[in-house]
């Protein structure tokens, strides 16, 4: 199964995997220059944290084998798909319970910041060709897919 993984050695914080991740979330057309942040849409799935040391932490949803997420998701929103290994996220059976955002042990999720009522997920860039947005935007090639055995 495919899975982003990460060289937090290599992150030197720059941002181009948030701003890809907007940018390939974003409806219509326009640049990045044109993202309406208070579109849910437009919020990036991931994130980058800055360490005491001046090291940098990327912060990415890992698709866990046993995703805790999937497990606490009591409306049944959050799915393992059993063909790719990714935790997929359906908005129209989210019960808004957030139970996923509290039981993720990497803080990945969170709750959108417009309405507070649906939970923002990596979803691999499903759609597009070229795979996962932030994958391809990083340009020290800390992020990147692997063919992983589960």
């Amino acid at each position: 199964m495919k899975r982003i993984l990460i060289d937090a050695a290599k992150c030197d914080g720059c941002m181009n995997c948030t701003v890809a991740c907007m940018q390939a979330h974003r409806e219509g057309p326009g640049t990045v220059y044109d993202l309406d942040l208070t579109d849910i849409r437009n919020e990036s799935r991931n994130h980058i944290v800055g360490c005491a040391d001046g090291s940098y932490k990327p912060i990415f949803c890992r698709h866990c084998d046993q995703p805790e997420c999937v497990m606490s998701c009591m409306s049944g929103a959050l799915q393992k798909d059993p063909v790719t290994g990714h935790v997929k996220y359906d908005e129209k059976r989210c019960g808004s319970c957030f139970m996923c955002v509290m039981n993720c042990p990497y803080g990945v999720l969170k709750a959108d910041t417009a309405t507070r009522t649906k939970v923002i997920k990596c979803d691999f860039c499903e759609g597009l060709a070229d795979g996962p947005s932030c994958v391809s935007a990083c340009p020290k090639k800390a992020i990147f897919v692997e063919e992983v055995e589960v």
